[in-house]
């Protein structure tokens, strides 16, 4: 018996370590998928998942019932040094004040919006302007639950924002295919307008790929609902914002942004973004960007810290008859290239100016969306064919798309949890590769891969491709290490230690506050 006893409890044993170790090795192999991979992994393995089975039918019960758990409200706190002020507020007074019920009090302001969970394990998709420059988030998930949050990485150029929260086995909206998605369909709005949270709204798709000129850009207002209009372009040193918007008439109010956009069948087709109001609140136009860009550029804050954008290298004018007519051309449809970035994608491949844009992969071409879209959900290095006419004939190039010039380095100093902390250096990290260590000769580190302005790493001037080593004399070699060496500080002060890009060292010094 005895001999029974220890072989079963030898077994036992056995299989709690076999079990151990492939969650080790499960955890390490999920953690370098992508948010679709890891969701897919989730709704074929876990048989509690919310499956909807509406295919267009006038129920939303089922989707309403899928989503809205997975639909937080975000609470955002901002000192009066770090608030958004200039374009943020002429944003919130053009496009209904989108970042819901704003409180003012003794140099402290408070703001709300909406995020969706997109990974069980805490990541979260909100848009950049609910997050941008909070020192402090604090989301509510749909069971009253409340975490501090932080900011993974932002990028103006979507208006996207990436936070995470430490959960685990949270409830996920499935992310769907907005390239599926037609006009006329039903879709619902779910979010947290005037701070109702889980408030759910249905409509139709209006329109897609629409370009409102918000992003971006402060040029030629008007007194338009949106504000701004503008001619688009795209390319290293020239604009960079990227609209295609879904278009809907479910009531979106201030309080939706960073909701969840989604089909009858509770799949994410979109993240609301914006509403055109003369009145600052429902009258039919809100805005969502579209999930496929989004989700390239949320994969890309996660697994580098920043968007690798590739750029074509051309600034265009969308056509219609009258800037045909002075630009001299008959073509009313496409882009007009008004010029090129030297040594750009577009450039090289044999683009010149004066042609016009008719064709992107083969899909016709019809307003500055239908291209920037399509090349923000590439990598440098990518290849996109475009077909151009150029004196009455239609020629096709294939264009290497270019990385950006290097980014700009503009990202306050610094209370008390860790999450406020790390939104307050204000910095997306990479861990080191081997190779980048052997360039630094160190041993531990991250690389600072995204500075947000106004932020302490951009107040001290620590700018991207910076190396940090070590936090309070902790080593650092991932976000992991940073979230533990910034909790408990002792005696109030921040150390943090590092190598500029040149390879000189820095050695600065914050006092928490």
């Amino acid at each position: 018996m005895k001999k029974i006893g220890l072989t079963l409890l030898t077994a036992f044993a056995g299989g709690a370590l076999a079990l151990g170790a492939y969650k080790v090795i499960e955890s390490k192999y999920t953690d370098n998928m992508s948010f679709e991979e890891k969701q897919k992994v989730y709704f074929t393995s876990n048989k509690t998942a919310p499956i909807v089975s509406s295919t267009g039918s006038l129920d939303f019960t089922e989707a309403a019932a899928a989503v809205t758990p997975a639909v937080v409200y975000i609470r955002t706190t901002y000192s009066s040094q770090s608030s958004q002020g200039g374009s943020q507020d002429q944003l919130e007074q053009m496009f209904g004040d989108m970042f819901g019920q704003r409180q003012r009090s003794q140099g402290v302001q408070q703001a709300s919006g909406s995020g969706v969970i997109i990974s069980t394990d805490g990541y979260i998709v909100t848009n950049n302007h609910v997050v941008e420059k909070a020192d402090k988030i604090t989301v509510a998930t749909n069971d009253h639950r409340t975490f501090q949050a932080k900011v993974i990485g932002t990028d103006p150029s979507t208006d996207l924002a990436l936070i995470k929260i430490s959960a685990t086995d949270l409830p996920i909206v499935k992310l769907g295919n907005s390239d599926d998605s037609r006009v006329g369909e039903w879709v619902l709005a779910v979010g947290n307008p005037f701070n109702l949270t889980s408030t759910v709204t249905a409509g139709i798709i209006s329109a897609k790929g629409r370009n409102i000129g918000i992003i971006g850009s402060e040029d030629n207002q008007d007194d338009n609902p949106f504000g701004r209009t503008r001619n688009q372009q795209t390319g290293p040193k020239l604009n960079k914002a990227i609209e295609s918007f879904i278009q809907t008439d479910a009531a979106i109010n201030p309080g939706n942004s960073g909701g969840a956009l989604v089909n009858t069948k509770g799949e994410l087709i979109g993240i609301n973004a914006a509403i055109a109001s003369h009145t600052g609140s429902y009258e039919g136009y809100g805005f969502a960007i579209p999930v496929n860009l989004a989700k390239k550029v949320l994969n890309d804050i996660k697994k580098y810290g920043t968007v690798k954008r590739g750029f074509v290298g051309v600034s265009f004018t969308e056509l219609n008859p009258d800037v045909a007519q002075q630009l001299g051309v008959t073509n009313t449809n496409g882009l007009y290239v008004n010029d090129l970035v030297a040594g750009g994608g577009a450039q090289q491949a044999g683009i010149q100016k004066g042609d016009i844009i008719e064709k992107v992969e083969g899909v016709p071409v019809f307003e500055s969306s239908d291209l920037q879209e399509r090349v923000g959900r590439l990598q440098p290095g990518d290849k996109i064919n475009m077909t151009v006419l150029r004196d009455g004939k239609e020629k096709s190039f294939e264009v290497t798309l270019k990385a950006d010039a290097a980014p700009t380095t503009r990202t306050a100093a610094v209370s008390k949890s860790a999450e406020e902390l790390f939104n307050k250096l204000g910095a997306g990290f990479q861990p080191l590769t081997p190779a980048q260590k052997a360039k630094f000769h160190v041993n531990s580190g991250v690389l600072v891969t995204q500075v947000r302005p106004g932020r302490v790493f951009d107040n001290f001037e620590i700018p991207v491709g910076s190396v940090i080593t070590s936090i309070n004399k902790s080593p650092i070699n991932n976000v992991a290490d940073i979230d533990k060496a910034i909790t408990n500080l002792r005696n109030g002060n921040l150390v943090i230690s590092g190598y500029y890009p040149d390879g000189t060292n820095f050695n600065n010094m914050f006092q928490v506050q």
